[in-house]
């Protein structure tokens, strides 16, 4: 029956002229054959046709409760109301082209946000059960938190009893080679445990197992598809062959399904394993440790049972880690992943509401000048038997197909707007999987639904007043003097000024604080400073005595460079290491309370060169010298605000510390304090302690190089020299530190730039409201102004008058939007450097401005209405 009756309303509304066709042929088959009985009664041939039609009844009713029965009427009225709409608007292309553009706007840019958010904060990672995995920490403070070390992730794996699996991964920049010349590339280095956690299957061979992971197992690695197929042709031709990766050779036992090159937020084609030494104490840290809740385990369960984990071990760890407060602390990956773009998003998403509101008031306002206009047309209909109802719903309708055609453009809006946000918004995670999908689609059809009905229901509710209604009826020419409706638009306007006006501001604030962040002296001189890095394969040096003359052999050969000044190499890289080298310690004549967080800071290991070098200036004491090379005196050097906050008023030279908590290592004593140096980011602390590199040299290490000449020009000296030290080891390109210097602001300053892309749209929405809000003034008042001008009032006294009138407008929602900005201005707190989320200054120049534009807006009509011919104006009928 269902069926039955869903077919029929299918036919009315897709073939409605065979339905029609049908329904008449039906009632002439009947009026003929109850003519044939009555002919056949006796009745002559005309008189049975009438006697037929009385017995029917009226043929027009009954085809209209015919159809009325059939239960799509409505639709029907609606379909010819959406085509009656459609050539309306096509009979006032500027009104149409330029609310769908506005529109457009409003629409595309929550289209190209929603799309982000969706992607960043919305969407299930993907891996199954996604919600089951958690990443692990130590913490000993809610805003302080560290990667683990191969002890930590051993004893989680030996006494955990919430996890199903447990991986780790360290990742780093290695030399592989598949038979040919070798090519840098990033590797993770991983567990078997990391892809069971993940459920990440292979599509060829197998994953890692925990033999892989000895010692005295053969080197063995996963790849990705498109690496197997760009070096092998395929993923089953590069089963068993040979990767060098690092100067050692892996067999590949794996590849990865197609598309599957990130795994974690960790992006690679190579995936060797990692094969844990023995530990000796409770460090270093530095591995990024993921697990998988065993099924039906909560988060909350683990923390207790990693909690317990972290007092167990402490006592057996105690002489390298004498933090008792720090615990082992799960968080969901996915919450770690996103973390950082939530402030961001939800900042942009803040911004698209305004800008969406702002344009629905604009269209609103130009709605209303519309209704206006055709108040004759909608009396007519009034007097010909349109009830207010069905006037309603085509005024709404009409605002309804407008927000579609809006919505259409709005869709390549918003694609054209996600492209520019994932180019800005670089680095944010996940944003480049973000594309204007089916869910997209659905937002943008709701959100052009919902302006479409908002944008109607203003002009409807003066429709719905019972006074207009009468005026309707009458078939008057107008709905009254216009006061009100002139007050409505008035409204709208100043709504768009108190819109905008947070907009602006925050916009303003952001780009203040990036300027100043450029502004931020880096504690170096970044002119003329280049740097690379270098990488040497573990396989060819395995010992410190190796290492150090590699490394002195390099620096000696770069030194002799023509057009070098000076070179050095570091461990780290200012301004922004990402706390890759931090390192906690204690003060032997201040130390912490038993069992207490000790403090940790940038840590980075430096050549003897390299404050000279970066042009560090030395404030006390002295530098490091080739004979410090630690034994039972290691030394370091620490930075003026290190010295200021352990030592204020007094000197830290002679000090003494216990460094990474170890209590059977040689005690470390400061020997120099140097000016401030960032490698947290420009406007973060500037505390940190520098080791000489004679103590130990590791692998991988930036070199410094400060040169006389272009970069281009000692690229190849540097090249040769590194060459002619090791042949086997190249070097990444060379950067110069002020690009440097510029990435590590680079996001806020994307950040400002999009925000000042909102603020712009909202600008230019409300000064073309204001704009059209007096251009109709003076439209509506143009024999007012005449008669003014005739009786003597000069063109500059009329221009003034209009003027005062939009900036009124602009006055009150300028007031009202400051408001807002003081009400909204925590969300900017955390984003700010230097500057207050309510900073007066700020505040005063964005309100000036935003009053210029509207002074500006407003100019333009009211210099058009200075011109009017008074003669002219006179003679036209008010």
């Amino acid at each position: 029956m269902i069926l039955i009756r869903l077919r029929g309303w299918l036919r009315s509304l897709f073939v409605r002229d065979v339905v029609e066709r049908e329904m008449q042929h039906e009632m002439a088959l009947h009026l003929e054959r109850s003519t044939e009985r009555l002919i056949a009664r006796g009745m002559t041939p005309v008189a049975a046709r009438a006697q037929a039609r009385r017995e029917f009844g009226n043929v027009a009713v009954i085809q209209e409760e015919a159809r009325d029965a059939r239960g799509v009427r409505w639709l029907v009225e609606l379909w010819e109301d959406a085509r009656y709409s459609a050539r309306a608007l096509a009979h006032a292309p500027a009104f149409t082209i330029s609310a769908a553009l506005i529109l457009a706007l409003g629409v595309g840019t929550v289209t190209a946000v929603f799309s982000a958010v969706d992607a960043v904060l919305l969407a299930h990672l993907p891996y199954p059960n996604d919600d089951q995995l958690v990443r692990i920490y130590n913490q000993n403070s809610p805003t302080s938190r560290w990667t683990l070390s191969v002890v930590d992730v051993q004893s989680i794996e030996k006494y955990g009893r919430s996890f199903s699996a447990v991986g780790t991964i360290r990742g780093g920049d290695v030399a592989v080679s598949a038979g040919g010349d070798a090519e840098r590339l990033h590797a993770g280095y991983i567990t078997a445990g990391f892809l069971d956690a993940l459920a990440v299957d292979v599509a060829a061979g197998r994953r890692l197992i925990a033999a892989d992971e000895r010692p005295e197992s053969p080197p063995v690695a996963v790849i990705s598809d498109r690496y197997a197929g760009r070096m092998f042709g395929s993923a089953r031709s590069a089963l068993d062959r040979v990767l060098v990766i690092d100067g050692r050779a892996h067999r590949i036992v794996g590849v990865l399904p197609p598309g599957v090159r990130q795994l974690a937020m960790s992006s690679s084609d190579v995936w060797p394993v990692f094969r844990r030494t023995t530990p000796t104490r409770r460090g270093p840290n530095g591995l990024f440790v993921i697990a998988r809740l065993e099924p039906g385990l909560t988060i909350e369960a683990a923390r207790r049972d990693l909690a317990a984990i972290s007092v167990r071990i402490f006592p057996e760890w105690q002489t390298s880690m004498q933090d008792s407060i720090a615990r082992f602390t799960p968080y969901s990956l996915r919450e770690t992943i996103v973390g950082r773009a939530a402030r961001p998003l939800a900042l942009f998403s803040a911004a698209v509401a305004l800008v969406l509101l702002i344009a629905v008031s604009n269209v609103a306002s130009l709605s209303i000048v519309r209704f206006l206009r055709r108040w004759r047309e909608l009396s007519l209909r009034s007097v010909l038997g349109a009830s207010r109802g069905r006037l309603i719903r085509l005024v709404i309708t009409e605002s309804v197909v407008l927000s579609a055609i809006g919505g259409v453009l709005g869709l390549f809006v918003g694609w054209f707007g996600l492209i520019l946000l994932q180019r800005f918004a670089e680095g944010m995670p996940r944003l480049s999987d973000a594309r204007i999908d089916a869910r997209a689609v659905i937002v943008a059809v709701v959100v052009s639904l919902i302006a479409g009905v908002a944008i109607g229901i203003v002009p409807a509710t003066r429709l719905m007043a019972p006074r207009r209604s009468h005026g309707l009826r009458d078939g008057t020419r107008s709905i009254g003097d216009g006061k009100q409706s002139d007050r409505v638009r008035a409204i709208f306007v100043a709504a768009e000024f108190a819109l905008a006006l947070p907009l602006l501001t925050s916009a303003a604030l952001l780009l203040g604080s990036f300027v100043r962040l450029t502004r931020v002296d880096p504690g170096f001189d970044a002119h003329g400073l280049f740097t690379t890095t270098i990488d040497v394969p573990s396989a060819s040096y395995r010992d410190n005595a190796a290492l150090a003359r590699f490394w002195t052999n390099v620096l000696n050969g770069v030194a002799q460079v023509p057009g070098i000044a000076s070179a050095a190499l570091s461990t780290a890289m200012p301004p922004d290491d990402d706390g890759n080298n931090n390192n906690n310690f204690d003060l032997v004549d201040s130390p912490v309370p038993p069992g207490g967080a000790q403090p940790s800071v940038t840590w980075p290991g430096v050549s003897t060169q390299f404050f000279s070098a970066l042009g560090i200036p030395l404030l006390d004491g002295r530098l490091f010298v080739p004979t410090d090379t630690g034994g039972n005196r290691s030394v370091a050097v620490v930075t003026r605000s290190w010295a200021k906050r352990f030592y204020s008023g007094r000197s830290a030279i002679g000090r003494e510390m216990i460094s990474g908590g170890c209590t059977t290592c040689p005690h470390t004593v400061i020997v120099g304090v140097v000016g401030d140096v960032t490698y947290d980011g420009l406007g973060t602390a500037r505390e940190a302690v520098f080791a000489p590199l004679t103590e130990g040299w590791p692998r991988e290490l930036y070199l410094f190089v400060r040169a006389r000449a272009p970069a281009a020009a000692i690229v190849r000296g540097v090249h040769d020299a590194i060459h002619a030290a090791d042949p086997g080891v190249a070097m990444q390109s060379m950067k110069s530190m002020e690009d440097e210097i510029y990435e590590s602001v680079a996001q806020p300053q994307h950040w400002a730039t999009i925000l000042i892309a909102f603020a712009g749209a909202a600008l230019l929405l409300a000064a073309v409201g204001i704009f059209g809000l007096l251009s109709y003034a003076v439209a509506l008042r143009r024999r007012e102004i005449g008669v003014r001008m005739a009786l003597g009032a000069p063109a500059a006294t009329i221009v003034a008058w209009l003027i005062g009138g939009g900036l009124r407008y602009a006055v009150v929602g300028s007031l009202i939007g400051l408001c807002l900005t003081v009400v909204a201005s925590r969300w900017l707190r955390a984003s700010l450097y230097d500057v207050s989320a309510v900073d007066p200054a700020t505040l005063l120049g964005v309100t000036a401005a935003l009053i210029a534009v509207a002074v500006l807006a407003s100019w333009l009509p009211a210099r058009r209405a200075a011109t009017i011919d008074p003669v002219e104006a006179m003679r036209l009928d008010g």
